[in-house]
């Protein structure tokens, strides 16, 4: 849950070749089949294990909620595998694209709805914490066509608070542990408010930026257009004639307009 999908990181996978040119490697997209995308896909299959293992038993057996924890834990350590894999190698797929943000947000909406289901977690934080994520989603997709929005320091620690509170909740815990686990979800819940309000700050700036660059662009291709114009008709061109005939016709409209009036 990084932001910017992890397998996005790299360019197209192409390395350079000695002598500058590209081998016929080189303009192939990594394969499908590479680790990076392997642990995304395990992080996928692990989301229903999770689920069941927690549900298991009413969902209040410690032995069956560790099970779950175990499972969470492994789903969340392998996004951070799967990012680091595809920055170091260029293990880059639309198949990654597409699918690490869809398992990071799966496994970290599983756990806060079920925990919510089982009453172990107030409705009001899962529909924060859901609701900052789909939210920033739409925004990252309203503002693609201008800017990528990257990965922030407090996004990464946003990250990192969400899933240890929300594993501490997995787990049974009493006393001292139960009150920390309630202090990190606080934590969690304002890096989640926080980031945010930074993101849509960001992506309101960069959209901006975006039109505005647009506008400039196509301001200076209008402005091109019209000195080729003017530079064809001072050399007696196509578009001299164009002028001159349009200099005809007003001069037939202003002569028929006398002769109406003379009448």
């Amino acid at each position: 849950m990084t932001g910017v999908p992890a397998s996005a990181a790299g360019g197209s996978g192409a390395k350079p070749v000695r002598g500058g040119k590209l081998g016929t490697t080189a303009v192939n997209q990594a394969s499908l089949w590479n680790i990076a995308n392997i642990l995304t896909m395990v992080r996928l299959l692990l989301v229903p294990g999770f689920v069941l293992l927690l549900f298991h038993d009413g969902g209040y057996d410690p032995v069956w909620r560790a099970f779950a924890w175990a499972a969470f834990a492994v789903a969340m350590i392998t996004d951070l595998f799967d990012g680091h894999l595809a920055r170091a190698y260029n293990l880059v797929t639309d198949f990654g694209k597409i699918a690490d943000p869809i398992a990071d947000k799966a496994i970290m909406g599983a756990a806060l709805v079920s925990l919510s289901i089982l009453g172990d977690l107030p409705w009001w934080i899962t529909g924060v914490i859901l609701a900052r994520e789909l939210g920033i989603t739409l925004m990252r997709f309203w503002v693609i066509r201008h800017a990528v929005i990257p990965a922030s320091r407090g996004g990464k620690l946003k990250t990192l608070a969400q899933g240890t509170a929300a594993g501490m909740y997995v787990l049974v815990l009493t006393g001292p542990l139960a009150t920390l686990r309630f202090w990190v979800l606080m934590v969690a819940v304002v890096l989640t408010v926080v980031t945010g309000l930074d993101y849509v700050r960001q992506a309101v700036l960069l959209r901006r930026q975006g039109l505005a660059a647009e506008r400039a662009a196509a301001a200076e291709r209008t402005a091109e257009a019209l000195r080729a114009t003017v530079g064809t008709a001072a050399d007696g061109g196509p578009a001299a004639g164009a002028v001159a005939g349009a200099k005809d016709v007003h001069a037939a409209a202003d002569a028929r307009d006398a002769a109406e009036a003379e009448r």
